[in-house]
């Protein structure tokens, strides 16, 4: 059964937002492109009584070059970041990870904030309501057992933001707002890895800027599995950079609750880089492809984009 929220707000500033949200911090949800959002209302995942769409907020919408790094606002539209010289000279494999999101249609709606933040996947729980409950709901949403696992404490509903492991590998940093103030913390630090509460930010919180540096020049490689080229989520995404400095940074998502972060240097062996990506990631069976395969195609994926990046 789908619920309609009982409050609709749009506030027009960062300030105002936030206030908004202490004042329904029991049961509100931001909105920014919706589609996540909305989906999940949908599927009866998502029950919040009040919206909080913050799409209005200007000061969300630029990109700004510093003079050590670019400024994306969380309410820049993945589509829109092709048109930005600087990004699209500096970062060419953030614009295929945000191309590789979703389909052209809801890339003109979906945020660069938005996917950062989209919410954990399992194919246990993104379902309809009906479903959930015909196979027994899972920890994720009031159940008392992982489906996928049996097991009973933890949820390994899988992170699948694509811009998040590019943004990692070129060391973006976060400028985050919420009722205590002002905050920048290192894109990685915000998540948890608990599927239940992927994230380790306040509710009220909103991301002002991604912040990518530019003092030196870095490469970064990027890719995806999937069934299809268009609209279906990561089963994984790998991300490997390199900076002028000798610099080596491996993301992982689609295999784990949160990214996996390899760091090392040029100097490193690369087997035994891809080996210690493979061995933190807790890759289930809870995706389309099986848990054999996915944990196989780590070690395809980097070593081809160790290939790439050392050409």
């Amino acid at each position: 059964m789908i619920v309609a929220e009982k409050l609709y707000l749009k506030p027009k500033t960062i300030d105002e937002a936030i206030r908004l949200a202490k004042k329904h911090a029991e049961s509100f949800h931001y909105l920014a492109g919706g589609t996540d959002v909305i989906v999940n209302k949908f599927q009866g995942n998502e029950e919040s009584d009040c919206l909080i769409d913050i799409t209005d907020i200007e000061e969300l919408k630029q990109i700004i070059k510093r003079k050590d790094h670019i400024s994306i606002g969380s309410l820049v539209r993945l589509d829109d970041l092709k048109n930005h010289t600087e990004i699209k000279k500096l970062f060419p494999a953030l614009l295929e990870a945000a191309h590789s999101v979703a389909s052209p249609m809801l890339r003109k709606t979906a945020t660069i904030g938005g996917n950062i933040l989209c919410e954990n996947r399992c194919v246990f729980y993104n379902q309809s309501e009906w479903w959930r409950e015909a196979v027994g709901y899972c920890l994720k949403c009031d159940g008392e057992v992982c489906i996928a696992t049996g097991g009973k404490k933890n949820c390994f509903s899988k992170f699948v933001s694509d811009t998040a492991p590019v943004l990692i590998a070129l060391n973006a940093s976060l400028d985050i707002v919420d009722s205590n103030g002002d905050q920048t913390l290192a894109l990685e630090d915000i998540y948890s890895g608990d599927g239940m509460k992927p994230r380790k930010l306040s509710h009220a919180a909103i991301i002002r800027s991604i912040n990518i540096p530019t003092k030196e020049k870095q490469s970064c490689v990027f890719k995806k599995l999937r069934p299809r080229e268009a609209v279906d989520f990561s089963s994984l995404t790998t991300a490997v950079s390199k900076s002028e400095s000798g610099k080596i940074r491996v993301v992982l998502g689609g295999v784990d609750p949160k990214p996996i972060l390899v760091e090392g240097t040029i100097k490193d062996n690369k087997e035994e880089l891809i080996k210690q990506a493979v061995k933190k990631a807790r890759i289930i069976d809870n995706d389309f492809y099986p848990r054999l395969y996915r944990k196989e195609m780590i070690t395809v994926f980097l070593e081809r984009s160790f290939e790439e990046i050392f050409k």
